[in-house]
């Protein structure tokens, strides 16, 4: 039987929430709603209390200390809390489509199929909201992957290292997996990154387990995109873009090589992690430090993380 439990990580979403819950509730096969609240500083607690004092299949939890400890966290006491076999994710300001577990309910059939991903649309909530995420990401209407993968081929596109252009990253949104694959891995969000934790959880997820696509040619969920959507926030390239994007490849080079994965994956992950770190030095460091890493490591002028960028 295919039974999903719903984590909505909730924090500063009174706007949004009741949205994202109701489309999750219009499933049958949704048997709870694990909110999990994050010390918001509006009124998304109390609105929390209400939704799950109005249906049983809605649980409210939040940190033993009541306090905020970012989106990593929230989403790991989640999946500690749910109980159903099936573990899905929904931002609490995006919702679910009425085809959001179409093709999980034919794909889980096969036993050695472990998570299942799909594409997520846009909308725009707001002026402001449209213009950072166009200037960003351009005018794209899907969040998806290229073409049809499975198994290790999802871990060698994500990394780009398939001979296809695999695409961008899948969103958290589109995910189900089964629960007793995260527990078998140990596979948890890296709550120490308060940004690209999903990127990271996603990488480590599509190595360790059997992930298949689904329907990666429309929407089966929409990320609601308004003023204060943080990813939009920050230019491409920007000192703290880049911080940002080390810190993400730094939290997979440190799990490639505690896990001894193979010398090609490790190379490609130190490559993206060492672009990064070289873009935050700054001076004669710096250029010192690229020409160093030059004569040692002559492929990272072939990254895709723009090389010419550090010169900036």
């Amino acid at each position: 039987m295919f039974e999903v439990s719903v984590i909505i990580p909730v924090y500063n979403a009174s706007a949004f929430l009741e949205k994202a819950v109701n489309s999750a509730l219009q499933f049958n096969e949704v048997k709870e709603i694990v909110l999990v609240e994050d010390q918001s500083t509006d009124h998304s607690l109390e609105i929390c209390k209400r939704l799950a004092a109005e249906n049983s299949r809605i649980k409210l939890f939040q940190h033993p200390d009541k306090g905020n400890h970012g989106a990593g966290a929230t989403r790991n006491l989640g999946i500690e809390k749910a109980a159903c076999e099936f573990i899905a994710f929904l931002d609490s300001d995006d919702y679910y489509l009425p085809n959001r577990f179409e093709k999980e309910k034919q794909l889980f059939n096969q036993l050695e199929i472990e998570g299942v991903f799909g594409a997520i649309g846009i909308e725009y909530l707001s002026e402001k909201g449209k213009e950072e995420f166009q200037s960003k990401f351009k005018n794209i209407s899907l969040t998806t992957v290229n073409y049809p993968a499975e198994g290790k081929e999802v871990f060698r596109g994500l990394l780009g290292l398939s001979p296809k252009t695999f695409g961008t990253f899948f969103h958290l949104n589109a995910l189900t997996i089964r629960k007793s694959s995260i527990e078998k891995y140990n596979l948890r969000f890296n709550k120490d990154l308060r940004v690209h934790q999903d990127s990271d959880f996603i990488i480590k997820l599509s190595y360790f387990c059997h992930l298949k696509s689904g329907i990666i040619d429309q929407a089966i969920a929409i990320r609601g995109v308004h003023d204060d959507n943080r990813i939009t926030k920050i230019k491409k390239y920007s000192k703290e873009y880049n911080q940002r994007q080390f810190l993400l490849w730094k939290s997979l080079y440190d799990w490639a090589i505690f896990n001894d994965l193979s010398n090609e994956y490790q190379q490609k992950i130190y490559l993206n992690y060492k672009s990064y770190n070289l873009a935050l030095k700054a001076g004669m460091n710096k250029y010192f430090s690229i020409l160093t890493e030059i004569v040692k490591n002559p492929t990272i002028l072939k990254t895709k993380y723009r090389f010419t960028y550090l010169n900036r």
